[in-house]
Order: structure tokens, then sequence, then C-alpha cells
């Protein structure tokens, strides 16, 4: 149960946009050309907007965490990469406790480096201490499964499917407590044995006093982890509310 008394993220009336700048001829893509648009200060004649998120509100309470849904396109990566702080805010504002930890699927890990390696690193730049990652380092590989089927936790990355690196990346971030933790997609890789794993870490950081927002196009996944849902389309919020209600909406839209 959320503690109501405790907010951890405002949206008040956010938009996000993107502007694309530039034609398509190739002499103004030029390394040359950006140089002189950065030095004079002067937009190129063509400008192409995206308007991602529009006019978002809501507030996330300590304790909850919040399933995201809607069709492809919608906003939702866009409005967790908001929070984050990696997405300026046009209009608006949004306010977060802390700093805010987005986990993507796309979330860099190095290559050339072993899993191990990638541990450390990556518990180390969440600002656990160097005591801490050797405490945690063999939880994190055991939860992460990598070593099921041989030891390759330590060899380089890139001999890691994408989801054993999937898996990795959420066991890392999941490692620390967080006050914010923004999941986009994490929860969808990996066997149903690591799902049910991964789904009860997200638990318990919500029990650690901390709120979850959950990006998954697997709606069993947000019914299982979340217990309020934000359903965006179009870059509006078209629901919020209990999980189950809101699925019921999404999913008599989906049928039209």
């Amino acid at each position: 149960m959320a503690d109501s008394e405790v907010p951890t993220v405002i949206a008040d009336d956010a938009h996000v946009v993107y502007r694309v700048y530039g034609s398509n001829t190739s002499a103004s893509n030029t390394p040359l050309a950006s140089f002189k648009r950065i030095i004079t200060g002067k937009r190129p004649s063509a400008v192409r907007e995206v308007h991602a998120v529009k006019g978002v509100s809501f507030a996330a309470y300590r304790g909850e965490a919040i399933g995201l849904i809607g069709s492809n396109g919608s906003g939702k990566s866009t409005l967790l990469r908001a929070i984050a702080g990696l997405l300026p805010v046009e209009r608006g504002a949004i306010y977060a406790a802390g700093q805010p930890s987005l986990l993507g699927v796309n979330a860099a890990l190095m290559n050339d480096l072993s899993g191990e390696r990638n541990v450390v690193l990556g518990c180390l730049a969440m600002g656990m201490s160097p005591a801490e990652v050797r405490a945690q380092t063999d939880d994190i590989i055991k939860f992460s499964g990598i070593n099921d089927r041989g030891d390759f936790s330590s060899l380089p990355m890139r001999t890691y499917s994408s989801g054993m690196s999937a898996r990795l990346r959420f066991s890392i971030a999941a490692a620390k407590k967080h006050d914010v933790l923004l999941i986009d997609e994490a929860l969808a890789t990996g066997d149903a044995k690591f799902r049910r794993r991964s789904e009860q870490r997200v638990r318990d950081l919500r029990a650690e006093a901390g709120t979850v927002f959950l990006v998954s196009h697997s709606e069993q996944s947000i019914r299982d982890t979340c217990e309020r849902c934000i359903w965006l389309e179009s870059g509006t919020i078209r629901g919020d509310g209990p999980t189950e209600e809101v699925l019921k909406e999404y999913e008599a839209f989906m049928r039209k």
C-alpha cells in the first residue's frame, strides 16, 4: 500500500517535444553544416516537431508500483526518460524525489568486459561502496541466471544473448534500493522462472519504500506486479487507476 503522505514523482501538465532539424539534403547534414549552426545559433529552415507527451499530470507515491500501458508510439518510454531527467520538459514540470534510475533493455553495458566486471562497474556507478559491491556480486550473478548453463560471468558481454544481457542489467539495477526505479520492458526477457524472480524483486523494492514504474507489453506482468496503472495514448493519459479497471478499458479500446 502506498504511503499517500509521501509523493515521489509529480507530473504537472508536462509536455515533451522532440525536434528534428535539417532538410533531407546531404549538404545540410554534414559535420561542417552542423558546426556552423552551433556557432551561429541559426536553425535550419526545416524543423519537424514531434509532440510525444501532451499535458500529462499525475502524482506517484512511496510504495507504489505503477504500470504504464499504451499502444506503440503512445509516449510511454518518452515519459520514463523525462521522469529520469534524460529528456527536457517543454512546458509544465516533472518533480522527482532523489535521482530516478532508468532501467531499459538498451541500457549500456561494456561489451568487451566480462559480466562480473560489468556488475562491479554498474554497482559502483549507482553509488554502492566497494564493500557493498563485493558482498553482493555473487548474489547479483546468481539472480540473473547467466551462469545456469556455464561460467558466462567470466566471459565478455558480447558473447551473451540479448536475453542474458537484459537479465544482467535488471539484476544490477535491482540490487540497490531506489527512491524511484523506472523499468522499460526488462521483465519481458528471460524464461518464466526469471520473470517470477524479477516480479518478486519489484514487490520487494516497493516494500522497501520505493516507487516503481513498469513499461511492459505483457499485461500479465502488469497485473502481477502493479496495483495501479496509467494508460497513455497519443501522448495523453486515457486512464489512471486500479490496474484491473484500467486494463479492461485499454483492452476494450484495442478490440475496436
